[in-house]
């Protein structure tokens, strides 16, 4: 197995949020800083409100912020200043754009006041420019519609129009795109500018809703390191609680995908209980702390700052979210995180420089997909592959698949992937209802297939282009890299059967009629093709037109789709160094490497205990068993993990 190293300068670091407000004491922020110590924590981030320390009369009073620099600084704890300017009382995320121009000048004169100030201390590790960047919506301020003007205005001629076909042009969306990044960048300028050179880092969040607002590759030029926020009583309505484990193992392939060759960090992840805010209320068990942690860990992040240490007094969330109880005394939520972290400082030589395993696979979104699913929304009825989040939820469900056969798949958006190789052997592509290809992929996909790569689509697939405009008539661009001509797709009310190569799939919400060209069929209804393979080159395409991805996960049921998969891709020529021997439902695997050492990292979320075995590329290499809290064992291959556990196992 070849590594690819990104810089390794960046440390491991675990913390939780040292909450600020008025009506604290000195000698209780000590001791939270104390409590992070004594945890084996090293970081933290602090929320520098600007209406606690900007006085009517225009000075400035820093003194209740410089008692949580100080504390950090006297117990050797890192601290990520989260710019956060003034804004209301009930405002739960903070600012996330200008209003005017004038809002513009204050927020400047905001960020040379508080980073001239706190650059001071030794504790001072960087800053956080927006918490949380992202609306979900195009900006309504003043200024982002003078900015939008003179955007529209500067945007250059695009070159393809959809054969001249009236359209969408989704300027607002791209516009959003646009001045999420300007905005960012901004800031990041304007920090440098009293704090050359400083470390910046930004936590995006909502990542399975917002994410067509990110523009992650253009971020990579000015921050030092991605982020993001993963909060379950937020950000996960697309899963249910046994399926938590598996929403951080997608976010965090999001966000390792989106940072490319700079670190990231998971700068958010849910500390404790909440009452009245979020989406639904929950407090995270014990094990579920181990597994996000642990899940982070095996995707490379360096390390997780929980929200948040203690709990804020005043608020919508008021008394919730901690790690600490109201007696600043260590929940059963922070004591094991102390526990995890001790097992990774034992092993650091390890995890520092541990890369996670490449299987090959790429599902891909993408973003205008995401765009024209929501812009053509018009209520009615509710069908789960045609609502928001059908999209997402179609590739989230091959996420799914994979993960219980013990592989884990890259979750790129399409414009994150390398089409510059020569040859893509064992390199495959998963298309799942990305219901929009934009024109510019449409030759890279062909040269991907063409020197060596297997791509497989369904859904609605390539139905669209950027703009909206339907692709299946006469002239049917995917054509060749498909083989095919769609003839229509035809609504189904009952999920039906779609026997592809043999094996039975789940066809949902729609069934495509096909009328081949170069491909060969995979599957018919009565004399209708309704699935096929083609040969490109030295590629292959698989293309089966239903929602079988989505329809395996609302019945809950990945056996099927795993079989076909295993059968096309060929798992058996690809270079997994572990994988499950056969799939097993609820169980999680993340698998690291670093030089001839491996560590799995395997969760089982099942309600039962689970034996099963490995395969391994290498079955010479023997196993330690380095963290396990209910009794988790392995012998040679054979591993035996309790419900809600985490096993983590060393190979050498």
């Amino acid at each position: 197995m070849q590594y690819t190293f990104k810089q390794q300068a960046t440390p491991i670091m675990f913390g939780a949020e040292v909450f600020i407000e008025p009506g604290q004491t000195p000698q209780e922020i000590d001791l939270w800083f104390k409590r992070l110590k004594e945890a084996g924590m090293t970081v933290t981030r602090i929320r520098l409100f600007e209406t606690y320390m900007h006085r009517a009369d225009g000075t400035w009073d820093f003194t209740l912020f410089d008692e949580a620099y100080k504390a950090a600084d006297k117990y050797g704890i890192k601290v990520y200043g989260n710019l956060f300017p003034a804004t209301a009382f009930t405002d739960l995320g903070g600012l996330k754009f200008p209003k005017d121009e004038d809002h513009l000048g204050a927020i400047e004169r905001y960020v040379a006041n508080v980073v001239s100030h706190f650059k001071q201390f030794d504790s001072c590790y960087g800053w956080v420019p927006v918490n949380e960047p992202g609306v979900g919506h195009f900006p309504q301020e003043q200024f982002a519609t003078d900015k939008f003007k003179e955007w529209k205005a500067a945007r250059a001629a695009i070159d393809y129009n959809s054969g001249g076909y009236d359209r969408f042009d989704f300027a607002d969306e791209r516009f959003h795109l646009y001045y999420n990044t300007w905005f960012l960048q901004w800031l990041t300028d304007e920090i440098h500018k009293h704090h050359p050179g400083s470390i910046i880092h930004v936590n995006n969040h909502a990542i399975f809703t917002h994410v067509a607002e990110y523009d992650f590759t253009a971020w990579r030029s000015f921050l030092t390191s991605l982020g993001g926020s993963a909060h379950a009583s937020w950000h996960f309505g697309y899963f249910n609680r046994t399926q938590y484990a598996l929403a951080i193992a997608a976010n965090c392939e999001i966000l390792r995908s989106g940072a490319g060759d700079i670190p990231w960090f998971m700068t958010e992840l849910q500390g404790g209980n909440n009452t009245y805010s979020g989406f639904l209320a929950l407090c995270p068990t014990q094990e579920e702390i181990a597994q996000w942690l642990w899940i982070a860990i095996g995707t490379e992040s360096k390390g997780a700052i929980f929200w948040c240490l203690n709990p804020r007094s005043s608020g919508i969330e008021a008394g919730e979210w901690a790690m600490l109880n109201y007696h600043n005394e260590p929940s059963d939520r922070l004591l094991a995180t102390t526990e995890v972290i001790k097992t990774l400082n034992e092993h650091i030589t390890f995890f520092k420089d541990a890369v996670e395993t490449e299987s090959g696979i790429n599902i891909l979104y993408i973003r205008e997909s995401l765009w024209i699913e929501k812009t053509l929304q018009m209520g009615g009825k509710s069908y789960e592959g045609r609502d928001v989040g059908g999209v997402m939820k179609a590739a989230i469900a091959y996420f799914e698949a994979l993960s219980e056969a013990g592989i884990q798949a890259n979750f790129k958006e399409i414009s994150e992937f390398n089409f510059d190789k020569s040859n893509y052997n064992g390199s495959v592509i998963i298309l799942a209802h990305q219901i929009s290809i934009p024109s510019k992929y449409w030759p890279a996909l062909e040269r991907f297939v063409q020197n060596g790569g297997k791509l497989i689509a369904d859904g609605l697939t390539g139905y669209y282009d950027e703009n909206a405009v339907g692709t299946m008539r006469l002239g049917f661009p995917l054509r060749n890299l498909f083989g095919v001509d769609i003839l229509e797709y035809k609504a189904i009310d009952e999920m039906e059967e779609l026997v592809a190569d043999g094996i039975a799939l789940p066809a949902y919400q729609w069934r495509g009629e096909l009328s081949l060209t170069t491909a060969t069929p995979l599957a018919y209804n009565g004399d209708t093709i309704t699935a096929t393979q083609n040969t490109l080159g030295s590629g292959k395409v698989y293309w089966v037109p239903s929602l079988v991805g989505l329809g395996s996960r609302i019945l809950g049921d990945y056996n099927h789709l795993n079989m076909f998969l295993a059968k096309v891709i060929g798992l058996h020529t690809l270079d997994l160094s572990f994988v499950f021997e056969e799939p097993q439902k609820g169980v999680v695997m993340k698998v690291m490497g670093s030089g001839k050492e491996w560590v799995t990292i395997i969760i089982n979320k099942a309600t039962t205990r689970r034996e099963f075995k490995l395969t391994l590329s290498n079955p010479s290499l023997q196993p330690i068993v380095i963290f396990a809290k209910s009794g988790g064992k392995v012998g040679g291959n054979h591993v035996s993990i309790e419900a809600e556990e985490t096993l983590v196992i060393k190979w050498m």
